[in-house]
């Protein structure tokens, strides 16, 4: 099938790319923008308490002020408020209110506290504002990142000229900043990302257009793959992630380039052999097309598996993301060999060393190694990725994404100072909903018993008295928490004591749910460890479907999985050892595992199944499984390296970033890409294959010798 496509492909280059250019121009000037969100609300089901109390607060207490953006004044000179200090906060709010977008924000701006006094921290030195959200706006959304810019533009000129000095943060500002810090990531990545591919790829082949038509053919396909994505969210109603367009760089640069590089090494190999440019093309397409093609496979596979997933910023993802590597794999298929066709020698200018084949190669030199002692090399391998593997048992899952955000942005250190000098919690307090049930009636003794079984929890600074909704069919109660409401304690407290205190208290005849972020974290958590025990299995088990058809064995699959999941321990074990033992964090964002699971599952395997075909290959060549393995190394090593570096490298460059986020998970991903290219299947998996023997490939027997194809009829070069 792969060689009828390279012969098709290579007659008829023109053609396919000329397809490429209409599909790209079609969906960049057709397709929607891409939207994200960062409202963690938005991705959980309605039957988690969280949400059920958020829909009961719309439907009874619509008028209720949710914070959307908190304004933190100060003295310029660290004294404390004055009463004409007071008296400016006052008429800058009141010039303010009506300036804000209205669709993000209510116009009235609350400077005082539930008991109408100044809310001035008890040191005198601070004084906060509230802005509301607006009814129906949900502060996650493009309008919401708009007004926030609005209200910080229009609100600097105000406090210009008085002695006070003002910072903003709150739900929507923190979002402005997390944007704008992921626009930054993002140059960054994209820039670094870039640069590596053409150093590492400069450093290969040595030629100039090289280096550059991975740029040029990720390019195409990020457009095209951006628009179909933009497309599928639209028509499902997926919410993305707000990281998505972040991880997208990196996974369209990492695996469009392993692709084109699985490609080009079987080219190169062929035209040093004399082939015809056309001729070559199609031999490569034949033995790497089927490669490429179970690779790209077992990747969309496991990125689909996430539409199991309770949590909508998974089912967004996962499409997303295979959505990308199937336009990647399609182009590494017709684009790249159409392009290469073309081309021709010129490929390689201005090089002339790719014509002669390496000699002493140290992959040779491995593989010899390999084939001599593989029980050595399983071992080692093996114990070490299983030493690393311990440590994951002590990973800690945070809900803190504030801390995910840099030190140094408006609303993080607006946010410190309001913690500083206030509750931690007075920052967005934590709505309690009381259900009542038709026909049932509450007296002030049982909801002043709620409110103080409520204010006696674990976790709880305050609980203000009960408000009832205009029919009697709902009361809320407001809390305080001594602790940030995005912090992990605050999410500890809420999933425990204070609901317990919630549902255990609730009068008879009525419903008690805790809402707010905290109770959101707690249902993601829950949701989370259910995602784990559905999604991973079945990723595990469809990747394993594929190898075995591709593979025809029903044995290789099972130690193949194995491997790559010792792989995803070893590398969940060393983020564990750098971020959370050397660095000191509390915890790793709750999203890590499900992540390095299927980059590190899926990208491994890539590896796994590119060096067990070619041991299988060179099988075919009536090699024993030892000689076999050692081959397999020397041939399929230069491209495994290769590509493990440039991946690995893209996926490291989040690291620059500077968002605590994307750094670990920077980390991670290309510290498993690492070990996936280098550990497992440059020794693991050869040595192990060796090992096993021919019955590794039970019951197809794929490894038997077989009877020489007629070749492509080889032209002299010279």
């Amino acid at each position: 099938m792969f060689g009828a496509l390279g012969r098709l492909v290579s007659r008829h280059p023109w053609y396919v790319i000329g397809v490429w250019v209409v599909l790209a121009v079609v969906v960049i000037t057709t397709a929607p923008a891409l939207q994200s969100t960062s409202d963690q609300s938005e991705f959980l089901p309605d039957h988690y308490e969280s949400i059920k109390a958020a829909t009961l607060q719309a439907d009874e207490f619509p008028g209720a002020v949710t914070p959307a953006a908190i304004l933190v004044f100060e003295r310029k000179d660290g004294k404390e408020l004055t009463a004409d200090d007071q008296a400016a906060v006052g008429e800058i709010t009141t010039e303010l209110g009506p300036k804000l977008g209205t669709e993000t924000f209510v116009p009235t701006i609350f400077t005082t506290d539930a008991t109408g006094q100044p809310n001035v921290s008890g040191d005198g030195l601070v004084q906060i504002a509230i802005v509301g959200l607006a009814e129906g706006a949900t502060g996650f959304d493009t309008q919401a990142i708009d007004d926030g810019k609005d209200l910080r533009e229009d609100l600097k000129p105000l406090v210009d000229g008085t002695d006070l000095k003002v910072q903003s943060t709150g739900s929507v500002l923190q979002g402005l900043d997390s944007q704008e810090s992921t626009e930054q990531t993002m140059a960054i990545v994209g820039g670094a990302t870039i640069v590596l591919i053409i150093v590492l790829l400069a450093i290969i082949f040595r030629s100039v257009i090289i280096c550059l038509m991975p740029i040029v053919v990720v390019t195409i396909v990020s457009m095209v793959a951006t628009g179909l994505i933009a497309w599928a969210n639209d028509m499902f109603d997926l919410k993305a992630d707000s990281s998505i367009q972040v991880i997208l760089i990196v996974v369209l640069y990492g695996i469009g380039t392993d692709y084109i590089l699985f490609f080009l090494f079987r080219y190169r190999e062929r035209m040093r052999q004399g082939a015809e440019t056309r001729a070559a093309v199609t031999h490569a397409l034949e033995r790497a097309g089927e490669a490429i093609a179970s690779a790209g496979g077992a990747v969309i596979v496991a990125f689909m598996a996430l539409v199991l997933s309770s949590l909508s910023i998974f089912r967004a993802i996962g499409p997303a993301l295979a959505i990308a590597v199937a336009v990647t794999l399609l182009a590494a298929l017709t684009l790249v060999p159409a392009v290469v066709t073309l081309l021709g020698k010129a490929l390689f200018w201005p090089s002339r060393k790719w014509r002669e084949e390496p000699t002493g190669s140290r992959f040779g030199r491995i593989g010899d190694a390999v084939g001599r002692r593989p029980v050595a090399f399983v071992g080692a391998s093996g114990a070490v990725l299983a030493a690393l593997a311990v440590f994951a048992l002590g990973f800690n899952a945070s809900f803190d994404f504030n801390s995910s955000l840099p030190k140094d942005v408006e609303s993080t250190e607006g946010l410190t100072t309001f913690q500083e000098h206030f509750a931690a919690g007075a920052s967005e307090p934590v709505p309690v909903l009381l259900s009542v049930e038709e026909g049932t009636t509450l007296d002030d003794a049982q909801l002043e018993s709620f409110r103080s079984a409520l204010a006696d929890a674990h976790g709880v600074d305050e609980a203000y008295p009960g408000v009832a909704s205009e029919d009697g069919s709902a009361y809320q109660f407001s809390l305080i928490l001594d602790s940030d409401p995005v912090s992990d304690q605050a999410l500890e407290d809420v999933k425990g004591p204070i609901r317990d205190a919630a549902h255990q208290n609730a009068p008879d005849g009525t419903e008690a749910y805790v809402g707010g972020t905290p109770s959101v974290f707690a249902d993601l958590q829950k949701a989370m460890a259910r995602d784990y025990s559905v999604v991973f299995p079945v990723a595990a088990l469809i990747i394993m479907l594929i190898l075995a058809l591709l593979l025809r064995s029903l044995v290789a699959p099972w130690y193949l999985m194995a491997a790559v999941g010792l792989g995803f321990g070893a590398t969940l074990g060393a983020t564990v050892i750098v971020f959370q033992h050397i660095q000191g964090e509390p915890g790793l964002i709750f999203m890590l595992p499900i992540y390095i699971y299927l980059f590190v599952t899926a990208l491994g395997t890539d590896y796994n199944i590119l060096m067990i075909a070619r041991l299988r290959e060179e099988a075919r060549e009536g090699r024993e499984p030892r000689a076999a393995a050692a081959e397999a190394i020397k041939h399929a090593g230069p491209t495994i390296a290769a590509a493990g570096v440039i991946l690995a490298g893209t996926f490291a460059s989040l690291m620059l970033g500077g968002n605590t986020l994307i750094v670990s998970m920077g980390f991670a991903l290309s510290f498993g890409i690492f070990v996936a290219a280098f550990v497992m299947s440059m020794f693991f998996t050869p040595a192990l294959t060796a090992l096993i023997g021919h019955a590794a490939w039970w019951p197809g027997h794929g490894d038997e010798k077989r009877d020489d194809e007629p070749e492509q009829e080889l032209v002299s070069t010279s």
